[in-house]
């Protein structure tokens, strides 16, 4: 009997009990017929052993299963750790480089004389002007203060903004994380992509933020804001990228920007967006006033081109076509026999201009420059300001279902000039 109840350990009991009832008697081991007293013993004891045995069994497997188990609550813990880790090094890393830019506009206004019949009565001016502190033709100032955000990107002092943080200022102060504050002066300014350069002598060893490369830059990717909103210094939120290549914001001429949901309030605008690396992919710029989790941010490969130019020469020199553009639309396309509205549309010429000269015509299409495709009109503002003045770009053109190839040869643009998207405004 031992023999049959050890074979439910090995999880056969089931089968042997089958058997047994199946065949209708069970027989002792050495094949003699046992009483039904006896058969009914065994049957419970097996039952039993074999009851016992699937309980092993299962707890066997459950426990070869649990190590997994358990090490999945670790490996997610340790996942987020690693993620709240990054956000920690990231702002420990860049904080010391952002700055609180304080402005000071002086507001002058001069008022009339105002003591009506009194006017010549020096007794009754002197009362006025003593307990008064006005007189006619008295000057007085307003102070209005302004502030924003700022990131060092020299250890010169160098500290990159935007030009709406410091327009009209007549005192810029620049404060670092260690609250010590120094008076800057504005290096340069581009109204063009609203960008500024501000100098302050440091007096300690400063910290510089890295510059990324905003090209490389997936929709989905980490995004941290850092700046002072409202006077909060030294804050810092936290979102994702939600797009990159936005225009027609109504911000800046030329417009590239970096869309994020990362908390970006009146105060950050100059601020760096900063990925998981702790790099600057953006400064932040503009939100979208009635709407929530929708901010802008200059992308970081558009402010190397800047402000490296600011630094050295105080403004921005760019490249010009002399054209005036406009969108090519899905049914202009069709009618030139375009598979796509990838492209932009001359709609004018200006006369004596590098495109006048390389016989551009209106209702061209431009479709590449240079050997790179023009994604659309804002793409090929970029393009041409961003080439080379002096060199000879060749363009690849559609015209009357014809395509053309033709050499340009890049200018600099005027202070005022620059490709237009509606023929009536002219050059700017």
């Amino acid at each position: 009997m031992i023999a049959i109840v050890s074979l439910t350990l090995e999880h056969r009991a089931d089968s042997i009990g089958f058997r047994l009832i199946r065949i209708g008697r069970i027989l002792d081991p050495a094949g003699n017929q046992m009483t039904p007293k006896s058969a009914r013993v065994i049957l419970q004891a097996s039952a039993l052993f074999a009851f016992l045995g699937a309980g092993f069994w299962l707890h066997a497997l459950l426990m070869s299963a649990s190590p997994g188990v358990r090490s999945a609550a670790p490996a997610s813990a340790n996942a987020a750790d690693a993620l709240q880790s990054a956000f920690i090094n990231v702002a420990d890393r860049v904080r010391p480089a952002v700055v609180h830019i304080g402005t000071v506009q002086v507001a002058r206004l001069r008022h009339p004389p105002a003591l009506g019949p009194f006017a010549d009565d020096p007794a009754f001016k002197d009362f006025f002007d003593q307990f008064f502190g006005r007189g006619p033709g008295r000057r007085e100032e307003f102070h209005q203060p302004g502030l924003g955000s700022g990131v060092i990107i020299d250890k010169r002092g160098y500290v990159l903004t935007n030009l709406h943080v410091v327009r009209g200022a007549d005192g810029v102060t620049v404060r670092l994380s260690s609250n010590e504050e120094s008076r800057g002066r504005i290096i340069g300014t581009d109204p063009k992509t609203d960008l500024a350069v501000i100098r302050f002598e440091p007096t300690v060893e400063l910290t510089v933020a890295t510059l990324g490369d905003s090209d490389t830059l997936r929709v989905g990717e980490w995004a941290i804001a850092i700046g002072n909103p409202f006077g909060l210094d030294q804050t810092v939120t936290v979102g994702v990228v939600s797009a990159t290549g936005r225009s027609d914001v109504g911000i800046a001429t030329y417009e590239n920007f970096i869309q994020t949901d990362a908390s970006i309030n009146p105060g950050n605008s100059g601020g760096p967006l900063v990925n998981l690396r702790g790099e600057v992919i953006g400064i932040n710029t503009a939100i979208v006033a009635t709407g929530q989790g929708i901010g802008f941010a200059i992308p970081a490969n558009m402010v190397k081109r800047v402000t490296s130019q600011l630094i050295d020469r105080g403004k921005v020199t760019r490249g010009w076509i002399g054209v005036a553009l406009e969108p090519l639309s899905t049914e202009l396309a069709q009618a030139l026999g375009l598979r796509d509205t990838r492209g932009a549309v001359v709609a004018r010429v200006y006369p004596g201009s590098p495109a006048a000269v390389a016989g551009l015509a209106q209702n061209d299409v431009i479709v590449t420059f240079d050997s790179t495709p023009v994604e659309d009109y804002h793409h090929l503002q970029r393009l041409s300001a961003d080439a080379e003045v002096g060199k000879t770009v060749k363009l690849g053109v559609v015209r009357s279902r014809e395509r053309k190839s033709l050499e340009l040869r890049i200018a600099e643009a005027p202070d005022r000039a620059a490709d237009t998207t509606l023929p009536s405004e002219g050059p700017r």
